[in-house]
């Protein structure tokens, strides 16, 4: 079973680069206080580690 992560989204795009804005939507995230479920890899964790001030990992599975 493949390691997946949690994430949620904590803070607004409104006033963020546009760069930042892609990277949630990459993501799979466009509205607060959505979830998703993505699998553990290190260009995930990247893309989590360029936004962290508006996403969260709520719990790590596998």
């Amino acid at each position: 079973m493949a390691k997946t992560i949690v994430v949620k989204q904590i803070g607004s795009p409104i006033r963020r680069p546009i760069k930042q804005r892609q990277t949630l939507i990459g993501l799979g995230l466009n509205k607060m206080h959505k979830t998703r479920e993505l699998e553990d890899t290190p260009a995930v964790r990247g893309m989590v580690a360029k936004i962290s001030h508006m996403v969260e990992i709520i719990e790590e599975k596998g």
